[in-house]
């Protein structure tokens, strides 16, 4: 309705005598100028999670906004992470094991010399890790966006292999990126089972220098685990880190070469029954985003 339709009928609403009368045309003037407060303000839900069928996810960057009802939106205009960048990097890749010669290609990361990637692990199942880290990756990914945050993956499965873990570090170095996570699953064996972070130790050698990210990459770990462990009610591994949920490398090129705060994050360990169980359900995957997504959130807020 044009602002020319408005007049008359503000006009009468004001003259109007009668008081009940005059009420109901405030309201209808309400209506009329789009000064109500209809909606809740909030930005559009979505479809649940994917289901947890040990099948390779297939969501796309277009198919972000259908975890947005998971995504504990924020009210409109609310963004606290606008304008960061924040690098995920999802382990492994669905497409390496058909691809041996090229991930077994080995890579300078400062302190030695490794292979290009590997395949990752699986559960007893079937379920691999490749496909788990990408799920993970997208749903936090979502989640992130839904923050005003700028995301980036460094592998989204469209990948023939890879990307080697030299051009894994190299993504969040070129992007800048405020925070980046590598997300995981271990492979250790039944009985072993909890979520642990890895962090980069001290390396200055060759082209490996971690010397300006090793105190903001802790911080970064801190964060990721508290709110991991909130979000899931996951434990932390009950075999590497003596029980904090932290561990310590200098063997990862992930690591070595990047020069932007960045962590690794085990959620679990597939090759354990109980674990397993976890990792395979969409429903604890979400939970798993959560937690990746608040730890990130609180290191950028600190």
């Amino acid at each position: 309705m044009s602002s020319q339709n408005r007049r008359p009928l503000r006009a009468y609403l004001l003259l109007a005598p009668v008081a009940p009368l005059a009420f109901a045309g405030v309201l209808v003037w309400q209506s009329a100028d789009g000064d109500g407060s209809g909606g809740n303000g909030r930005e559009p839900g979505g479809a649940p999670p994917a289901s947890s069928s040990p099948t390779r996810p297939t969501a796309e960057d277009s198919n972000d906004s259908k975890n947005a009802k998971d995504a504990k939106d924020p009210e409109v205009g609310e963004m606290p992470l606008a304008g960061k960048v924040i690098v995920l990097d999802p382990g492994h890749n669905p497409n390496n094991r058909d691809h041996a010669a090229e991930i077994n290609r080995q890579v300078d990361i400062g302190t030695v010399r490794k292979e290009c990637d590997t395949t990752g692990t699986a559960t007893n199942g079937g379920y691999a890790e490749a496909d788990f880290t990408l799920d993970v990756a997208r749903r936090a990914r979502t989640l992130l966006r839904a923050q005003g945050a700028e995301v980036r993956l460094t592998q989204d499965g469209k990948r023939e292999f890879g990307p080697c873990v030299d051009e894994r570090a190299e993504a969040g170095n070129k992007a800048g990126a405020d925070a980046v996570v590598s997300i995981h699953a271990d492979g250790g064996g039944p009985g072993s089972r909890g979520f642990h972070v890895i962090l980069p130790g001290e390396v200055n050698a060759g082209k490996a220098d971690t010397t300006a990210i090793v105190k903001p990459s802790r911080k970064l770990g801190k964060e990721l685990k508290s709110h991991f462990a909130e979000e899931t009610g996951s434990k932390p591994s009950n075999y590497v880190g003596n029980d904090t949920g932290f561990t310590v490398r200098t063997d990862l090129g992930g690591l070595n070469l990047s020069t932007v705060p960045k962590v690794f994050i085990e959620c679990g360990n597939m090759r354990d029954a109980k674990d397993a169980d976890r990792l395979t359900d969409a429903a604890w995957r979400q939970r798993a985003a959560h937690g990746i997504t608040n730890g990130i959130g609180a290191f950028l807020a600190g």
